[in-house]
């Protein structure tokens, strides 16, 4: 699930393939930038916002430009050695290709890819809130973000970029299970709203570097989350069946028992 550790995670890797590389060629397959040639430019940084990745760059003419992208739900980038094989995804979903003389990376099904003045990268993630991740992390203004609709669902704010950037529907659910709230709970309700936003960091930091998401402690399969993705299985703490419900157009997993208050509507 492409949530800010695992953006976090693929920055990393993008880094270490192409940082302080000179790119020898490149081919984008999405309309927008079908034209634009990067060879002889060189690879500034990695970095992630949230959920976006952000490829820092300099031209032949000594300006910076980043290109940014989203993996949404489906989107990955991959790092291959000159000659090996692509492997990552079927072709028809390569949308951009970066090639160095140590390592050719790959992006597939990329969404909102763009290339625009490294000054202007506010424009594209100016809005969204600390990043749980990052250098800007600040647990009181995520909280007071999230304060400032005190009657939206906190199943609903947490993943609101705007308030904390990073958190996605699997760390919503394990993380308001963690903390006994309800998904429906309005923020104004939530007891101890610092915990639960303070919880939230701790699970994405411990995720950092490894490409399997557990909440749990475990990374055995089938093992790693408490609700997410186990509806009709049994809690691991009560027993009682997990249950899957739509909240704002996502699909939010929780248990009624441990989890008690708020109910979905109807």
């Amino acid at each position: 699930m492409p949530e800010g550790d695992t953006v976090w995670n693929t920055a990393r890797v993008l880094h270490r393939a192409l940082a302080g590389a000179r790119l020898t060629g490149s081919d984008f397959r999405v309309p927008r930038l079908a034209t634009t040639d990067l060879t002889g430019w060189t690879v500034r940084e990695s970095a992630s916002q949230g959920k976006h990745l952000l490829l820092r760059l300099a031209a032949l003419d000594g300006t910076h430009w980043t290109l940014h992208s989203h993996l949404r739900m489906d989107g990955a980038w991959r790092a291959y050695a000159p000659g090996e094989r692509w492997s990552g995804r079927p072709a028809h979903l390569i949308r951009v290709v970066l090639r160095s003389p140590g390592a050719v990376a790959v992006g597939y099904h990329l969404h909102d890819l763009a290339l625009v003045p490294t000054a202007e990268e506010d424009e594209l993630v100016g809005h969204l809130g600390p990043d749980l991740l990052g250098p800007d992390w600040d647990a009181a203004e995520a909280v007071r973000r999230l304060t400032a609709r005190p009657t939206e669902t906190i199943g609903e704010a947490l993943l609101d970029q705007r308030n904390l950037a990073g958190v996605g529907n699997l760390y919503k659910c394990e993380v308001l299970f963690l903390r006994g709230v309800s998904p429906w709970t309005p923020v104004g309700a939530v007891p101890d709203l610092p915990a639960t936003v303070a919880l939230a960091q701790r699970l994405l930091a411990a995720n950092r570097g490894r490409w399997t998401q557990s909440t749990t402690g475990s990374l055995h399969r089938g093992q790693t989350s408490y609700v997410y993705g186990r509806r009709a299985q049994p809690c691991r703490r009560c027993g009682t069946a997990i249950r899957k419900e739509e909240l704002g157009e996502r699909m939010t997993y929780w248990c009624p028992v441990c989890q008690p208050g708020h109910t979905p509507p109807g």
